[in-house]
């Protein structure tokens, strides 16, 4: 249920305003950027828990024979090694190694595969995937019909809990349970997977039970520092983490390997998948792009486009993402830039508002997760 205006809404758009939501337009999405504030929102999550509507994302059903061996050629990661119940990380390419879309692919059944794919490629990745397909297969766009939130921080499973006699321990990172019954909502896919750096749980449930579940989520978690949360803190918090955004640091002129996420890229599997040879010669060959993490140790904000050069005023690439982190207090960005000048400690400038600001190359991720 995808509520058609002049820009979409997602079911939960009706009680955005009560919960105090300040709502903008995201890639043709009416989406809350905040509910409270996206420092208190980014500090919820990383301390206690945070709760995400993130239902504007694509899903599409993959069922049939050739269901495996269909999607393996899609994307890059190995499919063959999924198990029931276990999700993939993964990216479809164009034959020029161009990321097409990031993705999840839940393995439901043998012949039976859920991907889930940005909103604003939805209508991109179904076309995608119509054209490509191979053998006995059927696709069927889900996305309308399946809400999902998220529950991110470290007190996620203490308070998803509360709602299931399910045993959320048993959940591993980047597998799930079907059929969970959470607080009478019979049918809820619980997965533990996320975008934040933080432990926690994706729950993709019927589009008409979200607001129920929403309100109850909210309400038993209140007593550990539950918040609602917005796409600005998810913003912050999956770019401390570099968890790559799509249109920023995935396009389809950036390639997996350039973007760092190489181990999502299996070019070693047996069956041939789109844009193999291409980034099969870009790893034997070294890639002449490279994903890094950017401190700016003069003032100002690095931000999506900005170009970065050497010291001696060469132009080197360019920033995809760029904030104050409100983990580190620091303003940080990630760059894509010559793989000659990668190196940890590399002193360069970044062109901000016309003025060449000096920064240095520094690890990324830039926030990791206390055990």
């Amino acid at each position: 249920m995808i509520i058609e205006t002049a820009l979409k809404r997602t079911p939960l758009f009706p009680i955005y305003k009560k919960h105090g939501a300040k709502v903008i337009n995201f890639g043709g999405w009416e989406l809350p950027v905040h509910f409270s504030s996206i420092l208190e929102e980014h500090e919820a999550v990383r301390k206690e828990a945070g709760l995400f509507d993130v239902s504007h994302m694509g899903e599409v059903l993959v069922t049939g024979k050739n269901a495996e061996s269909y999607i393996n050629y899609l994307v890059t990661n190995d499919v063959t090694k999924l198990s029931i119940n276990q999700a993939l990380y993964t990216a479809m390419c164009y034959p020029d190694s161009g990321t097409v879309d990031d993705l999840l692919v839940y393995k439901l059944a043998n012949e039976k595969y859920l991907l889930v794919i940005n909103a604003a490629n939805i209508k991109k990745d179904v076309e995608w995937m119509e054209q490509h397909v191979r053998g006995e297969v059927t696709l069927q766009n889900m996305s309308g019909d399946i809400a999902q939130l998220a529950i991110q921080g470290p007190k996620a499973e203490v308070i998803l809990q509360k709602l299931t006699e399910t045993d959320l321990k048993k959940i591993s990172f980047f597998h799930f349970a079907q059929h969970v019954n959470l607080n009478g909502i019979a049918d809820v896919l619980v997965s533990r997977t996320g975008y934040t750096g933080e432990d926690g749980f994706e729950l993709y449930l019927p589009a008409d039970k979200v607001e129920a579940l929403w309100e109850k989520l909210l309400k038993e978690g209140k007593e550990n520092g539950l918040k609602p949360c917005g796409l600005g803190a998810r913003d912050t918090l999956r770019f401390e983490a570099r968890l790559a955004l799509y249109g920023q640091e995935l396009t389809s002129d950036i390639s997996p390997l350039e973007a760092g996420i190489g181990f999502a890229v299996k070019t070693n599997k047996e069956s041939h998948f789109i844009g193999k040879d291409i980034l099969i010669a870009q790893k034997e060959g070294g890639i002449k792009r490279k994903l890094v993490g950017v401190e700016i140790t003069g003032r100002g904000i690095p931000r999506n486009g900005y170009k970065v050069f050497t010291n001696d005023g060469k132009e080197i690439g360019f920033i995809t993402s760029g904030t104050h982190s409100p983990s580190l207090k620091k303003n940080l960005g990630l760059a894509l830039i010559s793989a000659e000048h990668t190196e940890i400690g590399t002193k360069l400038k970044v062109d901000i508002r016309n003025k060449m600001v000096d920064g240095i190359i520094v690890k990324a991720p830039f926030y990791t997760k206390k055990l």
